[in-house]
């Protein structure tokens, strides 16, 4: 039986537990899930971005660092959003290199852009849910009061449009961009993670999870090839 590869990209607003539905896809199909913190090391394992994002994740003129702010230790957990070019063009390509490798996830990155425009077919989703439930969210999560919380989504949405934006040149959560846009909170992460399975079987061709390519191709391959990249990245679209 031929199997197909299934490409899920799952753009989020902070706050509406989308990673967390992200990981329940992908282990429910049985495929890798790539956030940040993952696409972050293999850039690393390339050789070139540590130096970079020590600075990016140090450097006071970068987006979502307000020393100023209070409790700031607490605001360590949004990290950098605006990088350089040469970290952008990174990712760019490791997110492309990962979905030639096989069916997976993709969290943020601007995957569902980077992907449309290197031709690869996705299922392009997009959450989010009220933002007193946001509120609550993050304050259990961080262990943070109301007005710290608060703090902390509206640097994070502020970060998170501008780097979208500055990658993609559109708006992160416009649905001309996704396929399907929904609150995580009206089903709960179990059921809205259903939705989106059944979405994708549907848009994919599937009946069932069985027929999902679950094999995956080695990464160094991969990593060799990033290593190559050029030195001065072409500007970005």
């Amino acid at each position: 039986m031929d199997k197909k590869k299934v490409i899920i990209t799952v753009g989020c607003e902070y706050g509406c537990r989308g990673p967390e539905l992200a990981q329940k896809i992908a282990d429910d199909f049985g495929i890798p899930c790539y956030d940040r913190d993952l696409i972050d090391d293999i850039i690393e394992e390339a050789g070139f971005s540590k130096d970079l994002l020590d600075k990016a994740e140090r450097g006071h003129a970068i987006r979502g660092r307000d020393t100023d702010a209070p409790n700031p230790k607490k605001l360590g957990a949004i990290r950098y959003h605006n990088l350089t070019d040469r970290v952008v063009f990174l990712q760019r390509e490791t997110v492309r290199r990962l979905a030639t490798r096989g069916s997976c996830v993709f969290v943020g990155r601007c995957a569902d852009h980077i992907l449309r425009h290197a031709n690869v077919k996705t299922l392009n989703v997009f959450i989010y849910a009220p933002s007193d439930v946001r509120l609550e969210t993050v304050m259990k999560e961080h262990n943070l009061n109301k007005n710290e919380a608060k703090l902390l989504i509206d640097k994070s949405d502020e970060d998170l449009h501008a780097r979208y934006k500055q990658v993609t040149g559109t708006y992160r959560g416009d649905r001309h961009n996704r396929h399907m846009l929904i609150d995580s909170s009206l089903l709960g992460v179990e059921r809205t993670a259903e939705l989106i399975e059944d979405l994708a079987l549907a848009h994919f061709g599937l009946k069932d999870e069985s027929e999902i390519d679950t094999s995956t191709l080695e990464k160094a391959a991969d990593v060799a090839q990033l290593s190559s990249a050029p030195d001065r990245p072409p500007v970005l679209a």
